[in-house]
């Protein structure tokens, strides 16, 4: 029984290596993929979270990006620059703003998705039937994991 064990927890420890190899090399992949280099990845993330959450105040942004309030005011002013977003006066809270996209930065994001996911579809469509079930069927468990 003890060697069951270690079997299963030496290939649990396998496939926690090679899942996490994977993800890296295909989100570096992905991240190749962009349309315009010249914003950073930090930024692309911020954009992002607007892009799904919408309107949000600078330490709500701050805190699902999970980064302190004073980086995120630069990376806001530097998207502000861009013309990716915009902030306007919070509607109850004087002190506080409102950041959401602009329509440039929703332009700007939905580009970003549509060169990743077309990378994406192409190399999916190379796959069997039987191989996109099951990387369907991972999605699922991965993102219920990161959820977590």
């Amino acid at each position: 029984m003890r060697y069951a064990n270690y079997v299963a927890e030496t290939d649990d420890h396998g496939l926690a290596s090679r899942l996490r190899l994977a993800i890296i090399r295909l989100n570096r992949r992905l991240r190749a993929q962009r349309v315009n280099s010249t914003i950073s990845l930090t930024q692309v993330s911020a954009l992002s979270t607007l892009h799904k959450c919408g309107p949000l105040t600078p330490g709500e942004l701050a805190a699902k990006e999970g980064v302190q309030p004073p980086s995120m005011t630069r990376v806001i002013a530097a998207l502000e620059e861009l013309g990716f977003a915009t902030r306007r006066p919070h509607p109850t809270d004087g002190r506080q703003a409102i950041v959401e996209l602009s329509p440039s930065g929703m332009q700007y994001i939905n580009a970003e998705v549509s060169a990743r996911e077309a990378w994406l579809d192409q190399h999916l469509a190379e796959l069997t039937p039987e191989d996109r079930a099951v990387l369907s069927r991972a999605a699922e468990i991965i993102d219920r994991m990161a959820g977590q």
